[in-house]
């Protein structure tokens, strides 16, 4: 069963000082001035994630130390705290800072309607991960872990001429679509064999945005160890010659990657975007944001935008705000009623140009 994020609460991490119980929907699109703090956004739900795989440590040293994650540093932050909801389950943590620059938990906990439970204090990897390995018949752990497990955090900004996406790749590769794309081939060719019906409709949406696409060119090379690779090659209408994946261009790829995230037939429980429309031609971006919101109805959406194209195509509930007020990042989502005149006569990728709403450009 799909556990969706319904309200979220966050203290003390980079540019949000406190963001408190903020509902989500099945998609919610952040846009805002650049230094707003819609990565911040993004990113505290990277954190969760890497918590829950016991990789706290690795990711804190990773992104600058501890410091670098507390709002305005030590002086002013002592913790880090974080709480999911599910629909009926969440976990919640309060991290502090170390005198060698880590953060550790001053509390970590799960909790339903009925129950709460303390996994433990001053430990500096999660235990969730081990106690849902101990717990696999108890209902609540196992539930939130695989929850969090499931969220994706897709990257495809990177499509140069040595971008992974563009080599060749091990047809094993294929369980699932990896967060750069560097898969696509494998996980395309899979597709192809086991779900007909969701390869073609992949197909057909790059050709609504790329109409010279025909179709790939799926081709695996064996080698003499008995693996096999193979890269995304494609060819155009009108002609069977075998395309080299470097001669599709940055947003071509861009979106193939995209339409093949949101198409896959059994996505993440949550997938994330940070501006998915860069490259983009403005009909790709009217294409994404159809997409966006098909499928809604199977998993849930958080995306970061600049982009007022993409905006015009959404509700304004959908549509989260981003602001710097007084050094930290504000969160407000839209409402419908409130711009009800302004929308009898603009769009609101307009509105957000006019700066009607906080968070313009």
């Amino acid at each position: 069963m799909r556990q969706s994020i319904e309200k979220l609460t966050i203290e003390g991490f980079r540019s949000i000082r406190k963001l408190g119980d903020f509902r989500l929907r099945d998609v919610n699109i952040l846009i805002g001035a650049n230094g707003s703090g819609k990565s911040n956004f993004i990113s505290f739900f990277s954190l969760v994630s890497e918590i829950a795989e016991e990789r706290l440590q690795f990711d804190v040293n990773k992104h600058g130390g501890a410091d670098s994650h507390l709002f305005l540093g030590p002086k002013n932050t002592d913790l880090i705290a974080g709480k999911i909801l599910f629909t009926q389950k969440g976990y919640e943590f309060r991290l502090e800072p170390t005198a060698d620059n880590r953060l550790i938990f001053r509390e970590e906990r799960i909790c339903s309607q009925e129950d709460s439970l303390s996994l433990g204090s001053g430990h500096s990897e999660s235990l969730l991960k081990m106690r849902t390995q101990k717990d696999q018949n108890a209902d609540m752990t196992p539930c939130i872990h695989k929850a969090i497990s499931g969220w994706t955090f897709y990257h495809f900004h990177d499509t140069g001429s040595i971008a992974a996406v563009r080599r060749p790749r091990t047809i094993r590769d294929n369980e699932y679509l990896r967060p750069d794309a560097g898969n696509l081939a494998a996980f395309l060719f899979d597709l192809r064999q086991r779900d007909q019906g969701r390869y073609d409709l992949i197909r057909d949406t790059v050709r609504l945005a790329a109409p010279f696409f025909d179709d790939f060119r799926l081709r695996p090379v064996r080698l003499e160890n008995g693996d096999a690779m193979i890269q995304p090659e494609w060819t155009q209408r009108h002609t069977d010659f075998p395309f080299h994946p470097s001669q599709l261009s940055d947003g071509t790829l861009r979106f193939i990657c995209l339409a093949t995230a949101l198409l896959q037939p059994d996505p993440p429980g949550a997938m994330f975007f940070d501006e998915p429309e860069l490259g983009l031609h403005p009909e790709a971006i009217q294409i994404l944001a159809g997409l966006v919101r098909q499928a809604r109805d199977r998993t849930q959406v958080i995306a970061a935008t600049q982009s007022a194209t993409l905006l015009n195509h959404f509700e304004p509930e959908d549509v989260i705000v981003t602001d710097r007020e007084n050094g930290e990042s504000v969160f407000r989502r839209l409402s419908s009623e409130n711009l009800k005149e302004w929308l009898e006569e603009y769009s609101l990728g307009e509105l957000w140009q006019k700066n009607v709403f906080e968070g313009g450009v």
